[in-house]
């Protein structure tokens, strides 16, 4: 074997033993089920929704309701007691929510932040971005900008970008590979039925949102695509945030020939590509990724700016909130932290003409407004 050969497989292994110490040590199903986990776990599931009756129901019997499910999760007879089922429209499309009742919330939470997310994460690709402590999707916008950055210093801004688009992603999981893939992490049987049980109150196939552990699978889920990607095919340019993922290099033929090697592995889980976005795209010419429009100018600048979607549909949900305030059905509090939200995460952008002509609209529709 070569000197590389051998290198990987000292790091394989040294990888394997920290997993295993943070297992026997610090994350497992015992730690999870521990009446501090469980009462952390309540507090973070109430965050943002301590408004609502059931939350506050809970929290008055905050101590009794740990006990019990202390008690059912060491006995292995946890019930659930299914699903508040609910249709949101995000960025345009219609999402089919599958939200857990909250005393089956704060278990979830307890056996995914102190149990699952953990180690799952600990096998996870680098420039895997979604739903992890200390990442998310500015973190995804200033790696794939260091590579472009990197790509610019070798190879100047010609070139292409490969844009993979899932379609579906979490309806389409199947449920035999999703345990395959992610209980050979585990010894533990009570956390493995734990698993299985979550995975199967889904029915035949697929996730739903709306879970803890849901994120953690789905993210999980193309794990060893995205390692086929980073190892076997040597791929540095490569992130994923969830179901978008891009792949850049100098060569068109070159990622024509990845995506028909991706199409294969894709295919062998489950994944379906959607046709639409996943394509290629001239560097020079722009391309967007998670909303964002990115350029390399000549000159090796790296521009990003809101795509014109966003900025519509930004200007869209003002006026629909502008007509609830109209209405008494939103207060205006809301709405200014709402919008100050968004223009927080402009900030990030080369967007300064946008967050002005937004500022602009929305002190044309409230009388109180911004500031300029």
């Amino acid at each position: 074997m070569g000197r590389r050969t051998n290198r990987y497989l000292r790091r394989q292994e040294k990888r394997k033993k920290k997993k295993q110490e943070l297992i026997n040590n610090k994350y497992n199903y015992e730690t999870a089920i521990q009446y501090s986990s469980l009462y952390k776990s309540a507090n973070l599931s109430a965050k943002g929704v301590r408004w609502k009756a059931s939350v506050q129901k809970y929290l008055l019997n905050m101590f009794p309701n740990i006990v019990r499910a202390k008690k059912s999760l060491s006995e292995g007879n946890d019930k659930r007691r299914g699903y508040v089922e609910f249709d949101i429209y995000e960025r345009g499309k219609p999402r089919h929510i599958r939200s857990v009742y909250f005393e089956d919330r704060v278990k979830e939470k307890s056996i995914s932040r102190f149990a699952i997310l953990p180690i799952l994460s600990h096998s996870l690709i680098y420039d895997n971005g979604a739903s992890q402590k200390g990442k998310g999707m500015h973190f995804a916008h200033k790696r794939l900008v260091k590579m472009l950055a990197d790509y610019y210093r070798k190879y100047g801004n010609e070139g292409y970008i490969l844009l993979i688009d899932f379609k579906g992603y979490f309806d389409n999981i199947n449920h035999d590979k999703l345990k395959q893939f992610v209980n050979i992490n585990f010894e533990d049987d009570r956390l493995v039925k734990y698993h299985n049980d979550f995975v199967d109150s889904f029915g035949n196939i697929g996730l739903g949102l709306g879970s803890e552990i849901s994120q953690i699978d789905a993210i999980y889920y193309a794990n060893k695509i995205d390692h086929f990607i980073k190892e076997k095919l040597g791929i540095k340019a490569y992130g994923r945030y969830m179901d978008d993922s891009y792949i850049i290099n100098p060569s068109k033929d070159v990622l024509k020939s990845i995506l028909d090697a991706l199409r294969i592995k894709f295919k062998e889980v489950g994944i379906i590509l959607n046709p639409k976005k996943t394509h290629i795209r001239k560097l020079s010419n722009g391309f967007t990724f998670l909303k964002t429009r990115f350029y390399i100018t000549e000159t090796g600048e790296i521009v990003r700016k809101a795509s014109r979607e966003s900025i519509t549909r930004q200007r869209r949900k003002l006026k629909r909130q502008k007509n609830l305030n109209d209405k008494n059905l939103l207060s205006y509090d809301g709405i200014y932290k709402s919008f100050i939200s968004w223009i927080g995460s402009m900030l990030h952008r080369n967007a300064r003409s946008s967050i002005h002509n937004m500022l602009i609209l929305f002190n044309k529709l409230f009388e109180k407004g911004v500031k300029l």
